[in-house]
């Protein structure tokens, strides 16, 4: 018998098909009616036509927030409904700092908190180096956590509840074994979604959300390589970077993009060291590879 006017939460999308968690827990496969329905996981979805384990995605609820990358010709929200991006580095292999930037600037973006971990700090000969790369970060206020997943992934936790945070990083940080410490049963679950839609390729290649309590949920995604920006705004991409704001109301013109501009106080503090020369470096190249304006 098919029902309707149900609702739930996406777990893991793929294209128009995805998997669903009704409001009594039941995992359904969902297809969306049509293309204007675009749903990704952290969605809150209105669905009709269920039947079994199959239903079909009305409408995608408004969302509280999103977080999203950009190329030339598009914008791929990654995960909807988010509080909170966690970045994941490693002291080994070596992470490349101006992802972080950019990932921190998509959550300054949407207005999510963000927190950096700093994983394998067991492999004490590169340590150093690694909080050293993270300076340009941790100075200016952003949270950072240091732990071992292989052996403890406990000094996270408390970090996580309460929120939806999506895990994001490079391949070869140790998502998988600090997903694993957080969700002892992810496997499982992963082969949960694989059986629904019969598609094991899709187990790595789409964001999978996990619930660790009642009130906190982790959102992972697959590692990346790069995280486009384009077609940013000169001025939005200076407000993701809140160290500049002080400095900045004293640039002689207001529309400042912080170049080559006469009289520019943010490049004076870089200049003098009140602004991490990393952080401006970052600034300046993002403005230009991506062509803000």
């Amino acid at each position: 018998m098919a029902l309707s006017g149900d609702g739930g939460t996406v777990e893991a999308a793929f294209g128009r098909e995805a998997l669903v968690r009704s409001h009594d827990g039941v995992l359904l496969r969902a297809s969306a009616r049509n293309r204007r329905v675009q749903a990704v996981c952290g969605d809150r979805v209105m669905l009709s036509a269920i039947q079994g384990d199959q239903a079909v995605i009305d409408s995608v609820e408004p969302r509280r927030s999103e977080f999203a990358r950009a190329s030339e010709h598009r914008v791929k929200v990654i995960a909807a409904n988010l509080t909170q991006v966690v970045i994941l580095v490693a002291c080994e292999p070596s992470f490349d700092d101006e992802l972080v930037c950019r990932l921190l600037i998509a959550a300054e973006r949407s207005r999510l908190a963000a927190l950096v971990v700093l994983n394998k700090v067991d492999l004490v000969d590169r340590y150093e180096e690694a909080r050293g790369k993270l300076a340009a970060f941790s100075g200016i206020g952003y949270s950072c956590v240091e732990l071992s997943a292989k052996f403890d992934a406990s000094p996270l936790r408390p970090h996580l509840t309460g929120q939806r945070s999506l895990l994001v990083g490079q391949s070869g940080m140790g998502k998988s074994t600090l997903l694993k410490s957080l969700v002892p049963d992810a496997e499982v679950r992963t082969r949960e979604i694989s059986r629904h839609l019969d598609a094991g390729r899709h187990s790595t290649t789409a964001c999978r959300l996990y619930a660790l309590d009642n009130d906190s949920e982790v959102v992972d995604s697959p590692g990346i390589a790069e995280f486009g920006l384009s077609g940013i705004r000169v001025r939005d991409l200076a407000g993701a970077f809140p160290e500049f704001a002080v400095h900045a109301a004293r640039c002689k013109f207001h529309d400042c993009r912080h170049q080559s501009e006469p009289a520019c106080a943010v490049r004076a503090a870089a200049e003098q060291g009140q602004i991490h020369p990393r952080r401006f470096a970052l600034y300046r190249r993002i403005a230009h590879l991506e062509g803000a304006t």
